[in-house]
């Protein structure tokens, strides 16, 4: 899918006002609130809540989720006015829809690329989910919980989809405008580990070094 020159960023694993404020004041588009307890980034019903209001308008706030049941979404939905739903697991089309929310659904590439032709497997998994808004695309094995840090052959992103597509995986200052660059069909990038100082603590000179980049790149973009 070909896209306009601004890159999307969001940031996931927000876990304080402080870090959320810094993240918006950087310029970020979007960012991520972890509802999954095995993360060092998990934060409560409550806790998001709290960051949520406090928030500037114009930014999209997400929530992460990874094969929990449907109670546990919808309670968290009646406390945190989530605008999009990231599904990270092993979640059917039936499911993420059943939420009457936009969602994206996160896709650990590690299966797509021992495939013979990678465009084509997983424009096969993607029709499965109609009702995505898009895909996160990241280097980890299918269903898992992705924040690896490790990225992958980013050549071998999807460039045909008829949906945005959101790299992530070991994304960070330093590799984030050769990335743009090599899988230059993206819609847009998504960081957690890559710009923290600390797990759940996001680095604000590092935040900002990096919007730095992506300016630089959504420029080279409009010259090519």
């Amino acid at each position: 899918m070909n896209c306009s020159p601004k890159i999307r960023t969001k940031i996931c694993g927000i876990t304080s006002i402080e870090d959320a404020l810094n993240v918006c004041n950087a310029g970020v588009d979007a960012l991520g609130l972890v509802f999954y307890a095995k993360s060092p980034r998990n934060v409560s019903s409550t806790q998001a809540a709290e960051i949520c209001s406090a928030l500037p308008p114009f930014v999209t706030t997400v929530g992460l989720f990874l094969d929990t049941t449907e109670d546990f979404v919808n309670k968290v939905l009646e406390t945190v006015p989530l605008d999009l739903l990231q599904f990270h697991g092993s979640e059917s089309p039936e499911y993420c829809a059943s939420f009457n929310r936009p969602y994206i659904k996160a896709v650990g590439m590690k299966e797509f690329l021992q495939t013979d032709d990678v465009e084509a497997s997983f424009k096969k998994y993607a029709d499965q989910y109609p009702q995505a808004q898009g895909f996160l695309v990241d280097s980890h094995g299918a269903g898992k919980a992705g924040g690896t840090g490790e990225t992958f052959n980013w050549k071998k992103v999807p460039k045909k989809l008829d949906k945005p597509i959101i790299l992530a995986g070991g994304l960070c200052t330093e590799n984030i405008s050769e990335a743009i660059q090599t899988a230059d069909s993206i819609y847009g990038v998504d960081l957690s580990s890559g710009v923290e100082s600390a797990p759940g603590i996001k680095d604000k000179k590092k935040i900002k070094a990096l919007m730095r980049n992506i300016r630089m790149s959504e420029v080279r973009r409009v010259q090519s």
